[in-house]
């Protein structure tokens, strides 16, 4: 069938089809998962493809460091096997950072899927890895093959025969290979769910392959990005952001071009890469640069192969964000999470009512390993967001992890399923920067381990040093904080061992707010002063708001005297 054969109503009703398949896809491989990582946290991808390589639809769950660099992947694969040499029960396995999602921890697996005896298309997912090898999950490393188990694209499934082989191998070197394996056995399922959803679906409506629709598809996407991005007026906008890096500040500059239908995102000027594990491939550069474009420019439309085409990224090789092999890249999120500042900062010139504050940016990995209270080896990890930035109609979501859409463990699963024990988690009262619209708010939490055996702690924090600014007169968010109970301050990425008898707190910055924090409407602080999350101190000191300290009744007569004399009397 042609792109023109459907009619709108039709063709509605195939894309819902498509969803749903991709989001049953997702709901198996979470339901089949054998960790926290994937069921509860959710860092993993799911999407079908046409036969071309080009990505249909995605499923609602996941990040955009899978599911839009599964995007370009899937070409990568089909590079090495073509189409017509896949056959029924075929399954294809990577983790080549530079070809997929930018680090050896995650796993993509690719699965074609036949039709009447042809190729029709193919499924794919992406999963974070409970452990892949080497040195552990983290930023310290100081080359790629130091970070563990390198799979290039080859076969997971010959005609439905698992590679025996390569699962040895995979269980030889890494440290906990059930959890490990049980996920890659769920990602092959995870495929075949959604290719026996899809073939129904095909059977339901007579369709002997997929290629008008996904030229429909497209067509109508791209048609739509392009239209949106025409309607911001031409022109070039730059912003600079600066981060802690390893051991020295890395900056990041941007240079947005709209002109017409097209938008050109160029990272010139850019650090260059670095010998720590904080290096971004040009792959997940892409990814977590079309995302935060799309959010501002075209939130409403399908995020597919048609949204990505008037986008192009410009990352000069060998800077940190289009690092060049062996590099190491183990916490390439810990840098490509803070793009999406860049793309807001940048567009906040052009469109400053469809873009957020800064905020925490970067999740907070915390990867733990050593001998549990059973005396068997353990290893664990979980993720952690600050707040968001402000919007410039709502505050900033506390605790939530943008722009990855990584959810927090919570602690009584943590506990449940390692020595991890958590004595406090809590959000930091004035974590959030002041605005008329507040930052989100960072979270405290006090770890130790249980079993009486000494761990190793590999964090990946950031914003110790740089905190999250504000936007039109906003204020920046509170930094994030790592230290021992005894004083001991830790480097935020360096591993180190944790005695049995300490304890390590984490403070995970908050968001920068959004407008002067003196226009906020003074019963909202009031509001935040009742629940904890703003104390008395910056009620009135920042937001210029007046309350008795006792009863927390607003005093309006105060505040205008305060707000007034803020402004210069005017």
């Amino acid at each position: 069938m042609s792109p023109n054969s459907f009619d709108p109503i039709t063709l509605e009703v195939l894309w819902n089809r498509l969803i749903s398949t991709v989001n049953e896809q997702a709901a198996a491989l979470m339901h089949a998962s054998f960790t926290t990582v994937v069921r509860e946290a959710g860092d993993l991808s799911a999407g079908v493809f046409d036969k071309q390589g080009n990505m249909l639809a995605q499923a609602v769950t996941g990040t955009p460091g899978h599911i839009n660099t599964m995007a370009t992947c899937v070409r990568h694969f089909l590079r090495e096997y073509p189409m017509d040499t896949m056959q029924e029960g075929d399954a294809l396995i990577t983790n080549d950072p530079w070809l997929a999602s930018g680090h050896y921890h995650d796993l993509t697996v690719v699965t074609p899927v036949f039709h009447q005896g042809r190729a029709v298309g193919l499924f794919a997912n992406t999963c974070h890895m409970m452990d892949i090898g080497g040195c552990i999950f983290g930023a310290d490393a100081s080359s790629v093959f130091e970070e563990g188990l390198a799979i290039p694209i080859m076969k997971l499934v010959d005609r439905g025969r698992v590679n025996e082989d390569l699962i040895k191998i995979i269980r030889a070197n890494v440290r906990v290979p059930q959890p490990v394996l049980g996920d890659i056995y769920a990602m092959i399922a995870a495929n075949e769910v959604g290719g026996k959803k899809l073939i129904e679906m095909m059977e339901d409506y007579d369709l002997s392959d997929l290629n008008g629709l996904s030229a429909a598809i497209i067509e109508r996407t791209e048609r739509s990005m392009r239209e949106a991005i025409r309607a911001i007026s031409d022109g070039t906008y730059r912003h600079q952001i600066e981060v802690d890096g390893f051991d020295e500040p890395i900056v990041v500059k941007l240079t947005i071009t709209v002109a017409g239908d097209c938008m050109v995102a160029d990272y010139s000027g850019t650090s260059p890469q670095t010998t720590r594990g904080i290096n971004v491939v040009y792959n997940y550069c892409h990814a977590y640069t079309t995302y935060p474009i799309k959010c501002s420019v075209s939130p409403e439309v399908p995020n597919n192969e048609g949204s990505f085409r008037p986008i192009t990224v410009i990352a000069p090789e060998g800077c940190i964000l289009n690092c060049k092999r062996p590099a190491p890249v183990g916490a390439r999120h810990i840098l490509g999470h803070f793009l999406s500042a860049a793309v807001f900062g940048a567009l906040s010139h052009v469109v400053p009512d469809r873009v957020i504050a800064e905020g925490s940016q970067g999740l907070w990995n915390t990867q733990f390993d050593g001998i549990d209270e059973r005396g068997e080896h353990f290893c664990y990890v979980f993720f952690s967001a600050g707040g968001t930035g402000a919007r410039p109609n709502k505050d900033g979501l506390s605790a939530t992890a943008f722009p990855s859409g990584i959810h927090g463990v919570p602690a009584e699963i943590v506990e449940n399923v390692s020595p991890i024990f958590m004595e406090c988690r809590e959000l930091i009262k004035d974590g959030g920067g002041p605005g008329r619209f507040r930052g989100g708010l960072g979270q405290r939490m006090v770890l130790r381990v249980r079993g009486g055996h000494p761990a190793q702690h590999s964090p990946m924090y950031d914003r110790i040093h740089f905190p999250a600014k504000g936007f039109a007169g906003g204020l920046p968010g509170a930094k994030g904080r790592i230290y021992l109970d005894d004083g001991t301050v830790p480097h935020a990425k360096t591993k180190y061992v944790l005695r049995p008898d300490q304890k390590v707190t984490l403070e995970l910055p908050g968001g920068g707010g959004f407008y002067l924090p003196e226009d906020r409407d003074p019963q909202m602080v009031r509001e935040d002063v009742v629940d904890g999350l703003v104390s008395l101190i910056q009620a009135r000191e920042l937001y210029r708001v007046a309350l008795d300290p006792e009863t927390l009744e607003l005093n309006l007569q105060e505040t205008e005297k305060l707000r007034s004399a803020a402004r210069g009397g005017q």
